[in-house]
């Protein structure tokens, strides 16, 4: 693998000279996979993102885009087919089986590294969901190959190598990682990190069913029963409209009410940067940054946030960013759309009455949408 710094990429004769020949099982690699994650029967929205990044990926090679579905007989799972083919799969891999019914790392390494040796892709695209690292590092590992984590960007150079763009020492940095001598090449990508691709109308393609060779009495694990984490009716960041998050420069814990009670008003969620979190102000799953949660609202209203790359790399797919901080200098100013040099204290409050009185709940419906 080779490892460089984004802003000063290596030559093509750079990397050249650290590229060994590909070994000859690998030469006959092709195409794109994204694999579509269908747990409890619901597809989750990052595979639709991955399909988005995977049909430009496919193009720049001229190869096909292949969505890969591991699920137990049943309609689920064909949903998940359609659904790939209408966010731009060319075909589709098919793995169906009771003992993938819930997921477990056993069998579902043995059903996706068994398609990867059978089919040979290229490419093999996963969400950083917790399945989705959990599966993904066993499947590299298994196959011996490089695995790119929690990428912010994909992108394929001249002689076709993927270059899997991440955060990395802390954040400070994000740095362009190649694998350039194994196949396939992957990487996981956290959810709405890319954004969210057009759903067209193709439900029709090529269906490829291959059978896992495992049978139940071979999985040491077992599903005992499901327990829901409650965080999905609490805190669905990822997929607000509108967020108003709170900072350090909140001051004190009583403050974070200021944040909520505007958020309320205009009809929005509400987060934290990662300070909050450690300090026990606010809960783990409101955190929002490289650590957290990566978010893609339509507005976002940071109050007394101060801006660090970990914190940005997970709010600027955003359409509007409002920066409030007393710190001219703060380094959100240089990401944000709209910046308010003043103490964020002071301003909601201020911004909540000026909704309260103007904005009708008709009004605040329309905002949020």
């Amino acid at each position: 693998m080779l490892s460089t710094n984004r802003e000063s990429p290596p030559p093509a004769a750079g990397r050249a000279a650290m590229k060994k020949e590909l070994p000859d099982q690998f030469k006959d690699h092709r195409h794109v996979w994204v694999f579509i994650e269908l747990e409890r029967d619901q597809v989750h929205p990052v595979s639709f993102e991955l399909l988005g990044e995977g049909r430009k990926l496919a193009d720049k090679l001229g190869v096909q885009l292949a969505g890969v579905v591991l699920g137990p007989p049943g309609e689920a799972t064909w949903f998940a087919i359609a659904e790939a083919f209408a966010y731009g799969a060319d075909l589709a891999y098919l793995v169906e089986a009771p003992l993938l019914a819930d997921y477990r790392n056993e069998p579902f390494t043995k059903a996706l590294t068994d398609l990867v040796t059978n089919y040979k892709p290229e490419i093999l695209l996963l969400g950083a969901t917790t399945l989705g690292r959990d599966l993904a590092g066993s499947v590299a590992t298994t196959l011996l190959t490089g695995l790119t984590a929690d990428c912010t960007e994909l992108d394929v150079d001249a002689d076709g190598s993927l270059a899997a763009t991440r955060p990395t020492f802390g954040g400070s940095l994000l740095c362009t990682i190649y694998t350039l001598n194994c196949r396939p090449q992957m990487a996981t990508v956290r959810p709405r990190v890319m954004a969210m691709p057009p759903r067209g109308n193709n439900k029709i393609g090529r269906v490829i069913q291959h059978k896992v060779s495992m049978i139940e009495e071979e999985i040491v694990t077992k599903v005992l029963g499901f327990l829901s984490d409650g965080q999905s009716a609490t805190a669905n960041l990822a997929y607000a409209d509108v967020v108003v998050a709170g900072g350090l420069g909140l001051g004190a814990v009583e403050n974070v009410k200021l944040m909520k009670k505007l958020a309320r008003t205009i009809g929005a969620d509400y987060g934290c940067s990662r300070p909050l979190v450690q300090k026990g102000w606010m809960p783990a799953d409101r955190q929002i940054g490289q650590t957290g949660k990566t978010i893609r609202p339509k507005l976002y209203i940071a109050a007394g946030i101060s801006g660090a790359i970990q914190h940005r790399v997970g709010v600027e797919g955003a359409d509007l960013i409002l920066a409030i901080n007393t710190d001219p200098n703060a380094p959100i100013f240089d990401f944000a759309h709209l910046g308010v040099v003043t103490d964020a204290i002071r301003l909601l409050p201020s911004l909540t009455e000026l909704f309260t009185h103007r904005l009708s709940p008709h009004s605040r419906d329309k905002l949020a949408n």
